[in-house]
């Protein structure tokens, strides 16, 4: 049973795991793609787009307490197209952006991404922010589930990665 402790950090991908973290999202990738969704299936998030992840030390691994489980951009530095938004955001202050949530394949429907935005909670809320924002594609009903599921509420919609997304915020 795969299972994420609070006394499971987080780890920060270094710029040499840059293999390890391209390999998460490839399955994550397939993964969209076997579910007919069209996310990610135009080539982002790509190598440079990871790259820059790690070089701003904004990559981080999902471990439980042996195994890298997966991979997601932990971003305090706000999201140009949130800017854009059509609709309206639930609130106007400092948040952190959750990009490129990832899981390799043994890992998926073990309700991780639960845990992990409670691991996320908990490492904002040491940062002093206490608010999220995301997005989504609107054919990922998965992802949309588990946002609803944490508590996350519909805001609008942005244009991202060259299409439209829909955007969610949540106050922690």
């Amino acid at each position: 049973m795969l299972t994420i402790r609070y006394s499971d950090p987080l780890i920060k991908a270094q710029q040499n795991e840059l293999d390890k973290v391209l390999e998460i999202i490839n399955m994550a990738k397939e993964h969209l793609k076997e579910q007919e969704i069209d996310q990610w299936q135009n080539g982002y998030p790509d190598e440079e787009c990871i790259k820059n992840d790690l070089r701003n030390e904004k990559g981080y691994f999902v471990k439980d307490q042996e195994n890298i489980l997966g991979y997601l951009c932990i971003d305090f530095d706000s999201e140009p197209a949130y800017t854009d938004l059509k609709g309206n955001w639930n609130y106007d202050e400092a948040y952190t952006v959750v990009h490129r949530m990832a899981f390799k394949h043994h890992a998926r429907g073990k309700n991780l991404a639960d845990k992990v935005f409670r691991l996320l909670e908990e490492f904002s809320n040491l940062r002093g922010v206490h608010y999220f924002r995301v997005d989504t594609d609107p054919d990922n009903k998965k992802m949309q589930h588990i946002l609803k599921k944490n508590g996350f509420v519909y805001c609008g919609k942005i244009w991202f990665d060259n299409s439209e997304k829909i955007a969610f915020d949540k106050k922690i």
